[in-house]
């Protein structure tokens, strides 16, 4: 039996959690892979899937081999990378996971990673906080960059790297377009912004937990004129359309040439939510991660970060 495919094939399956679907992603025929599972456990001796007509899940000692399964790999992978790599030179591919409000600041790390180090090859996905965590924990992503503080740290034996402090601002149209750009205005209360017809997150998500904390502490409940799970819907329509929205400074940075818009800081109270890079404290990093965490504790970066972010006057 080999080995590392045989349990790459138990990964998809688990995965996909179901036997046709996992094979296609593997690129190999259903039998071949149903028969690379009775492979493991033949090897281990163990029962490794519950099997019914279709697909039921992994039994106790199913899941044990399934997490051996993804650090064997992960090392593998390292191994694979460090070989393949120069002397003190980094190569090969980091995956990293963002919140989709702080994907602006993941894609300007992730291009000044592969400038510094042009053998590394970024992956940048925008996840959910959920997703990150499951990233982290079956070792599918390197760093994940999100709500540190929402992260069991020592729970889920995760290490953190804090990169910044984000605000949020109240963005709608101004009345007035600034050649210039966007204007930043003077600050506004949440109970005032809860008066405006405004564009926000669908609940599931968790930037809008925290924009629906701020408003109750402010003694207001909000109905949005309009939700949605994109962030880039949140911001065009403002632009082109008459609602406001409620949104961190990572993202109002993005729109700073939109002429036709303002941005007014929110207080009252004033949230402060902090970001973080995320990684696993246990798995060995590759030559890439490890370029990766040295760029997230590098003070050049952390100012670069900050400009672009949080209040956005750094």
């Amino acid at each position: 039996m080999n080995l590392l495919p045989s349990l790459r094939y138990l990964v998809a399956l688990q995965e996909h959690k179901h036997f046709g679907r996992a094979a296609q992603a593997c690129h190999i025929t259903q039998p071949a892979l149903s028969n690379a599972i009775r492979a493991l456990e033949r090897e281990f001796n163990v029962e490794i899937v519950k099997r019914d007509r279709n697909f039921a899940g992994l039994t106790p000692q199913g899941e044990r081999v399934l997490a051996s399964a993804k650090l064997m790999l992960h090392e593998h992978a390292t191994l694979q990378q460090d070989l393949q790599s120069e002397t003190l030179v980094p190569r090969g591919p980091i995956r990293i996971g963002a919140v989709p409000t702080a994907v602006p600041i993941a894609a300007r790390f992730a291009a000044m990673l592969h400038s510094r180090h042009n053998g590394i090859q970024p992956v940048v996905l925008s996840m959910s906080s959920s997703e990150l965590e499951r990233g982290l924990e079956d070792l599918t992503l390197d760093l994940a960059l999100g709500y540190s503080d929402r992260m069991r740290v020592q729970e889920r034996k995760l290490r953190v790297w804090q990169q910044y402090t984000e605000h949020y601002f109240l963005l709608r149209r101004a009345a007035v377009p600034d050649a210039r750009g966007l204007q930043l205005t003077k600050s506004m209360a949440w109970k005032d912004a809860a008066t405006l017809p405004l564009c926000l997150l669908t609940p599931a998500m968790h930037n809008r937990t925290i924009v629906d904390a701020a408003f109750t502490t402010a003694g207001v409940r909000v109905t949005p004129a309009m939700e949605t799970n994109s962030i880039m819907t949140m911001m065009l329509s403002v632009v082109d359309g008459n609602v406001c929205s409620v949104l961190p400074g990572a993202l109002v940075d993005t729109v700073r040439g939109y002429r036709e818009l303002e941005a007014s800081p929110l207080t009252g109270p004033e949230v402060k939510t902090r970001i973080g890079f995320i990684s696993h404290a246990q798995a060995r990093p590759s030559r890439a991660l490890e370029a990766g965490l040295a760029l997230a504790q590098d003070g050049a970066w952390l100012r670069h970060a900050a400009a672009h972010s949080g209040l956005l006057a750094a």
